[in-house]
């Protein structure tokens, strides 16, 4: 029998719990579940049948229905059913194929999927009446819209297309220092039992250099790389469909493991620390912090159960880090702080974890561009 969805107690709803909610209808489906759409710790989103091309991003506020807004603001619809194109620079305005009937103490939260990160696609969900992007209200009850917007690439989506995903949970679910830090004295989330634990787990950026995937004329070491600028679309669920250096630009390790982010362009590194989550949890990379430097990192941020962790393949493994810089041009160095990994606890251990044949792309990674790019 699936356990309940009311159980007491706080956090994160696992995949079981997830299925149920689909089957109680407070996750409303305009097109039927597809297999693989529930994963440990949430639930991929679909868009619908039309986007919206509209003047500049919103917040619907309090007293406001998301398709009113849209109405005010379009300048154009798109039809996803066979396939579109979404150009940079341009803001969308995408209803989703999913709809919340929420129970009272069920609250959610969305981020982009790992994939759409790593494409440098902003996008966030949006919900009637809201007064923040990617939050949802406990008890909601109403359609979600995906707002996007590619920075970098021109993307080909459609009907269905998954780069949103959308994590439940009862109550407060974060740990706190004290309980990190003993938990991580317990298991080692990451590889650095000295690691700083106040406020969430430092993730540090790796400088040092990695391999070059082999192939013509690639030798040494590189650091990440730095997206090309007007290149060809990408079809977002095409996997291995392109030759990486049609897109990126491979950057070399330096000898003194600097980097210099340049105004306005997208890099894809690597954190210094393996990071492992445990079966019980889930983690998230907390958003940019303006006291560590004129950046951003990690657009995607949700590490599911078992990310990393030994016993389903990970062996830790690198998150892979997203990083814009923003009006100046900043010098990273290597072992800097660029960001936190906050720990919240399950309410009960998924079924499935992370890397068991769930279409894990990014298990026991290390540097790794998006599913999309052969080496």
């Amino acid at each position: 029998m699936a356990q309940s969805v009311a159980p007491n107690g706080q956090g994160i709803l696992p995949d079981r719990m997830i299925a149920e909610l689909v089957e109680t209808g407070a996750i409303a489906l305009a097109r039927s579940l597809a297999p693989d759409q529930i994963q440990p710790a949430s639930l991929d989103l679909r868009l619908g049948a039309v986007a919206y091309r509209v003047r500049a991003s919103f917040l619907p506020g309090p007293r406001t229905l998301v398709a009113n807004r849209i109405a005010e603001l379009k300048l154009h619809e798109v039809a996803l059913t066979s396939g579109a194109v979404l150009e940079t620079g341009c803001v969308y305005i995408v209803p989703l194929l999913e709809s919340l009937a929420l129970p009272a103490g069920i609250a959610a939260a969305a981020n982009p999927k790992s994939s759409t990160g790593r494409l440098d696609v902003f996008t966030r969900v949006i919900a009637d009446r809201t007064r923040g992007f990617d939050q949802i209200e406990a008890g909601y009850h109403g359609p979600l819209y995906a707002e996007i917007s590619p920075r970098t690439f021109p993307v080909l989506v459609r009907e269905g297309a998954r780069l949103s995903q959308i994590r439940f949970r009862r109550g407060q679910a974060m740990l706190d220092s004290a309980a990190l830090a003993k938990l991580h004295a317990e298991v080692g989330l990451v590889d650095d039992a000295d690691a700083d634990v106040s406020d969430g787990i430092a993730v540090s950026v790796d400088l040092s250099g990695f391999p070059v995937p082999a192939g013509p004329g690639r030798d040494g070491t590189i650091v990440g790389y730095r997206a090309k600028r007007h290149t060809g679309l990408i079809d977002v669920e095409l996997r291995d469909g392109y030759d990486l250096v049609e897109f990126w630009e491979p950057i070399g390790a330096r000898g003194d493991k600097s980097l210099i982010l340049d105004p306005n362009e997208f890099y894809i590194l690597a954190s210094k620390e393996a990071v492992q989550v445990p079966p019980a949890y889930a983690a998230e990379m907390v958003p940019f912090d303006p006291l560590v430097g004129e950046f951003r990192v990690h657009y995607a941020g949700f590490f599911d159960p078992g990310f990393g962790y030994s016993g389903a393949g990970g062996r830790g493994a690198r998150a892979v880090l997203e990083v814009r810089s923003r009006e100046v041009p900043f010098i990273l160095e290597h072992g800097q702080t660029v960001g936190r990994l906050v720990y919240e606890k399950m309410l009960a251990k998924p079924q499935t974890l992370y890397g068991q044949g769930i279409g894990s792309n990014y298990q026991a990674q290390s540097l790794k561009l998006s599913k999309h790019f052969r080496a």
